[in-house]
């Protein structure tokens, strides 16, 4: 076991690492062989009031931040992404010690992040509003303005990104922000906040509290203070929020939440391409992906070929200690590998044809084959529900028009792909889908520059590009009287 320094436990509020309120703490379990990694600080409601407090006195007009130009916070936000590419090696590693990924992907993701940091960092200075021709006698502009405090509530299976997806674009808009990391997850939260810290990003500016969803998460949402959420997790979750945070305050709302994602293999398709980009669409990080593309439909003239060499592949996916050159690792803790097998054992019964995998790997830790399940139906609840895990559901179909309308029988509207080689299919596909983002003859393509949300119930909002940073904003609409009469010398 690769040994990983530990740093950072406690809670981050107004400049300084503290003890929770009430002096608990709660286990940070490690994936590979379920022990206890460290104790981490936890938060609740009191903690939550500490740092919401701290973070609107930050707000308030003539503090040291409000006070700062737009070039300023851009200039500290580059270099907190310098700090992230300095020390992305020991964040790497403290990732993946806490959520299992394979480490060559958790310390791409600190190099990714640190870019999505200077994408913001470069905006801070260019939100702009406009000049408006109004009827009347009157100069007429808008002003974009900061939101205020804004709670940013992350998942686990994207820590380090979730983070400054959260946190950069606030920053670069010039609100304040109080982070709610995962439980399953505190770790890496708490070491990028070190950063924040040595930067020298003004007290107050940015806190965060380690708790549980009940308790912290919920604080944070229904703190009447709190100006803004920003949410990525379940759709279930993300329904409370809705539907209960609002009503204390009218916050605003951003919420990037799951995915049942269709991708679509037409029978001019490559079959040997279009199986490994399938089966990365459906493996990556473990399956545990929000966009994954878990729900394959295969034209019938290739079906056949294609199901035999995505069981290949899946069968030849290195599963294991996440420290060395493997592609998956454990599922992040109890929880959800209970929850992924209970998928798969529904998958055996529920009719589908098991092409690969469906078991757990090893006695130890929370490790399960790739899994690859054939002849499923749109009715089965492998292919309805969203598994969060490394299992694969391919699907025939025949016809264009069959499919899309297949592919849109979803509560889900987060992402769909396409392979084909027939512009008029991929165009016409790509109109007809409901999704946040589409995909053609590639698979989760994201970067920083390209707004990423859902339709239907995969969210509310953007994260990323010119849409990310607008979340963090209120348009000020403002009319100046001109003078009437010419002017005296």
């Amino acid at each position: 076991m690769v040994k990983v320094d530990i740093k950072y436990t406690k809670l981050f509020i107004n400049n300084e690492w503290v003890d929770s309120v009430s002096k608990k703490t709660f286990p940070t379990i490690n994936p590979q062989d379920e022990t206890v990694i460290v104790q981490v600080a936890e938060g609740d409601k009191a903690d939550i009031d500490l740092a919401v407090a701290a973070a609107k006195k930050a707000f308030y007009r003539y503090s040291e931040w409000r006070k700062l130009d737009a070039s300023q916070r851009g200039h500290l936000l580059y270099k907190l992404a310098d700090l992230l590419d300095r020390d992305a090696d020991y964040l790497g590693e403290l990732e993946t010690l806490d959520c299992g990924k394979p480490v060559k992907q958790a310390i791409a993701e600190v190099h990714w992040s640190a870019n999505v940091v200077r994408y913001f960092a470069g905006k801070a200075d260019k939100i702009l509003g406009n000049t408006i021709p109004a009827d009347g006698e009157v100069l007429s502009f808008t002003l974009k303005e900061p939101v205020g405090v804004c709670g940013g509530i992350l998942p686990w299976n994207y820590p380090i990104p979730m983070f400054v997806y959260k946190v950069a674009p606030a920053l670069a808009a010039g609100c304040t922000v109080v982070i709610k990391p995962a439980e399953q997850t505190p770790l890496t939260a708490l070491a990028v906040t070190a950063l924040i810290k040595e930067v020298g990003i003004p007290a107050g500016v940015v806190n965060v509290v380690p708790g549980y969803g009940p308790t912290a998460g919920a604080a944070l949402s229904y703190h009447p203070d709190v100006d803004k959420i920003a949410f990525t997790g379940s759709t279930e979750v993300g329904k409370l929020i809705l539907t209960a945070a609002p009503a204390v305050n009218l916050k605003r709302i951003t919420l990037e939440l799951g995915g049942k994602s269709p991708l679509v293999v037409f029978n001019d398709a490559d079959i040997d391409e279009a199986a490994e980009l399938a089966h990365k669409a459906a493996f990556s990080n473990g399956g545990q992906c929000c966009v994954a593309g878990t729900r394959t439909y295969v034209q019938s003239g290739i079906y056949d070929k294609f199901v035999a060499k995505a069981a290949e592949i899946a069968k030849r996916r290195t599963v294991g200690n996440p420290f060395t050159d493997v592609q998956q690792g454990p599922q992040v803790d109890s929880d959800m590998f209970a929850k992924v097998m209970g998928y798969i054992d529904a998958g055996k019964k529920g009719g589908a044809r098991l092409v690969a995998g469906g078991d757990r790997q090893g006695n130890k830790g929370y490790y399960i084959q790739p899994t690859v399940f054939a002849d499923v139906q749109d009715n089965m609840k492998i292919a309805r529900e969203e598994i969060f895990g490394p299992v694969q559901s391919i699907l025939k179909f025949d016809t264009f028009e069959e499919v899309v309308d297949r592919a849109n029988d979803s509560n889900y509207g987060l992402g769909a792909g396409v392979i084909t080689n027939d512009i008029n299919i991929a165009l016409a596909f790509v109109r007809h889908v409901r999704a946040g983002s589409v995909w053609v003859n590639v698979y989760e393509h994201v970067s920083p520059q390209l707004p990423f949300g859902g339709f239907k119930e995969s969210g509310l909002g953007r994260e990323m590009g010119e849409d990310g940073i607008l979340q963090y904003v209120e348009n000020k609409t403002v009319a100046v009287s001109l003078p009437k009469k010419p002017l005296q010398k």
